[in-house]
């Protein structure tokens, strides 16, 4: 591993699994300092330990990204212990329910826009401010291929991730100037605890592995990708290596949007 985050304080929502935890792992072993943040204390816990047992440095802090003062609290609390913040992934994020928009109830669907995209919002409301004054910063946030294609039964989720691209591309008109990049990333299948949860949902009698591999298809690849595989991109983003990549939702998906491949 390259030392190209050496001396750079970032903070990982949604750390405790998946994504996040994988990205985490790559972040300090570039050199950085981190505040994990994950609605679960448990795992996030457990994800500052691993990080810290790998080498790594590593505090970890139980939030829900969806309310605000718990957001102002950690984002407080990882400037106090660091003096500044370089860099922010924004990853918290939930699935929601599978189905059909019309059998989907307003709290279901708000449930997902509150994680999903208040969640994110609420990262850039808070932590641009910090970069700004410190005239340097770096953010990412979790976008998907939903962020780009109208995907059936997953409403909720769809709705979310269009605007969180939104989002990106209107905080980087916004803060361009000022020293600080946006972006996002856009994984396609990703071998995470939510996917897994997806299969099973709709595997109905058969074995959710398969539904896993049948999903992956839309890719040319022909798999999910591996956590670390979107880990990696989001470090690249986080470094001085992208000082000119700004305002863009960077697709880690195996092909799927620049192919459409979706055959059975």
């Amino acid at each position: 591993m390259s030392d190209r985050l050496m001396g750079k304080n970032i903070v990982v929502t949604g750390a405790g699994s998946g994504i996040g935890l994988a990205t985490a792992h790559i972040l300090a072993s570039e050199g950085a300092s981190l505040f994990l943040v994950d609605l679960k204390a448990d795992a996030v816990r457990a994800a500052a330990n691993s990080v810290v047992a790998a080498g790594g440095r590593a505090l970890a802090w139980a939030a829900d990204v969806s309310r605000e003062e718990e957001v102002v609290g950690f984002t407080e609390c990882a400037l106090r212990e660091w003096g500044r913040i370089d860099g922010y992934f924004a990853n918290a994020g939930i699935g929601g329910r599978i189905g059909a928009l019309t059998d989907l109830s307003l709290e279901q669907f708000r449930s997902v826009i509150d994680v999903n995209l208040i969640g994110a919002f609420l990262a850039l409301r808070h932590v641009l401010p910090v970069m700004v004054a410190q005239g340097q910063g770096a953010v990412v946030l979790t976008g998907s291929v939903a962020s780009e294609r109208g995907l059936p039964f997953t409403v909720a989720y769809n709705a979310s991730k269009h605007a969180v691209l939104g989002l990106v591309r209107s905080a980087a008109a916004e803060v361009g100037h000022q020293g600080v990049r946006v972006n996002a990333v856009l994984p396609g299948m990703v071998d995470t605890p939510m996917l897994r949860t997806t299969a099973a949902t709709i595997a109905a009698d058969r074995d959710s592995s398969e539904v896993v591999r049948d999903m992956s298809r839309v890719s040319p690849i022909g798999r999910p990708a591996r956590p670390s595989e979107i880990g990696e991109v989001v470090a690249f983003l986080l470094s001085d290596a992208a000082s000119y990549i700004h305002g863009v939702g960077l697709p880690v998906d195996g092909g799927a949007l620049g192919t459409m491949n979706n055959a059975g």
